[in-house]
C-alpha cells in the first residue's frame, strides 16, 4: 500500500509543483519525523503551500500560510481536503485531487485568496477555514454532475450561495445516495462530512448539520450517524431541533454578468 500511496502522492505533488513554478514558488526538501504524515512543501517570497497526507485519517489536504524571513509562519489555512485510501483509490482519484489542488493555487483564485486573507479578521482557534464552496466541491467525488452545477453557480452569483446551492443541488442527491448506499459508501460519506465539519467555518458547519444531515430521512439517521465523528454526532444531535423549521433565507445576492454581457457593454 505504501507504493500506491507514494506513487499517487508524487503524482499530486508534481502537478502542484508545475502549477506553482509559474508563480515563482518552488518545492523544498523536507524531513518529517511524524510517522503519521507525508508532506510536500512549496515556498515563495510571500507565501508557502504544503500538501499533507494523514495515514490515520486517510485524507490529504492542501494548505497555505504566509512566509517570514525565517520561513513559513505555520499559521496554516486549509484550502482543500480529500479522502484517499490506498486500498481502494488509485490514479483516477489522485488525478481528481491534483486538479482540485492546482485550481486552489492557480491564477486569479490564488490572487483573490491573498487579498482576502489580509482583510479578514483572524478566526478563533476552534473555527476552520474551509468555506461552503469547498464543501460543495468535496461532494463531486460522490456526485460528479455537481462539478458543472458548481461552475454555473459560481459564475452567476457572488458570493457563493452555500445554503441555497446545498438545498437545491446536494440535498436531493444525498437523500437518494443514503437510501441505497452500502456500509463502505456510508463510511466514505461519514468521513467526508466529518472532515469538512472539522475544517469548516461557521457557515459550512451549519450547512452540514442543519441543511444536509437534517434533510436525511429519520429512518436513515442511525445508519449515517454511526460513521460520523464524535464532534459531528454531538453537533447534529443539537441541530435536529431545527428540522422542519424555516431557516432564515440568505440575502439576495447580486447576479454576476456573463462574459457576453460584459463584452457587449464594453463595445457600446
Amino acid at each position: 500500500m505504501d507504493n500506491v500511496l507514494d506513487k499517487n502522492f508524487k503524482l499530486i505533488s508534481d502537478k502542484v509543483k508545475n502549477a506553482l513554478a509559474e508563480q515563482g514558488v518552488e518545492e523544498q526538501k523536507v524531513s518529517n519525523d511524524n510517522e503519521n504524515e507525508k508532506v510536500a512543501l512549496f515556498t515563495g517570497e510571500s507565501i508557502a503551500y504544503s500538501i499533507v497526507y494523514y495515514f490515520d485519517k486517510k485524507h490529504i489536504l492542501m494548505r497555505s500560510c504566509a512566509m517570514t524571513d525565517e520561513g513559513p509562519d505555520n499559521e496554516w489555512r486549509t484550502l482543500a481536503t480529500w479522502m484517499f485510501d490506498p486500498e481502494t483509490d488509485g490514479t483516477k482519484e489522485a488525478e481528481s485531487i491534483a486538479n482540485d489542488f492546482v485550481e486552489a493555487v492557480s491564477g486569479t483564485v490564488a490572487i483573490k485568496r491573498l487579498k482576502t486573507t489580509k482583510s479578514k479578521r483572524k478566526k478563533n482557534d476552534d473555527e476552520g477555514n474551509a468555506d461552503p464552496i469547498f464543501l460543495a466541491k468535496r461532494f463531486v467525488s460522490l456526485f460528479p454532475e455537481l462539478k458543472e452545477e458548481i461552475k454555473l453557480e459560481d459564475e452567476y452569483y457572488y458570493p457563493f450561495r452555500g445554503v441555497t446551492f446545498s438545498k437545491e443541488h446536494i440535498v436531493p442527491k444525498l437523500c437518494n445516495y443514503v437510501k441505497t448506499a452500502s456500509k463502505p459508501e456510508l463510511e466514505k460519506l461519514g468521513q467526508l462530512l466529518s472532515t469538512q465539519y472539522s475544517n469548516g467555518d461557521v457557515d459550512t458547519r451549519s450547512i452540514i448539520t442543519i441543511v444536509l444531515l437534517n434533510s436525511i430521512d429519520e429512518s436513515e439517521w442511525d445508519n449515517v450517524n454511526e460513521y460520523l465523528s464524535e464532534d459531528l454526532q454531538k453537533a447534529w444531535k443539537g441541530a435536529r431541533k431545527f428540522k422542519g423549521k424555516k431557516v432564515k433565507p440568505e440575502k439576495v445576492k447580486k447576479k454576476k454578468k456573463t462574459m457576453v454581457q460584459r463584452l457587449s457593454e464594453a463595445q457600446k
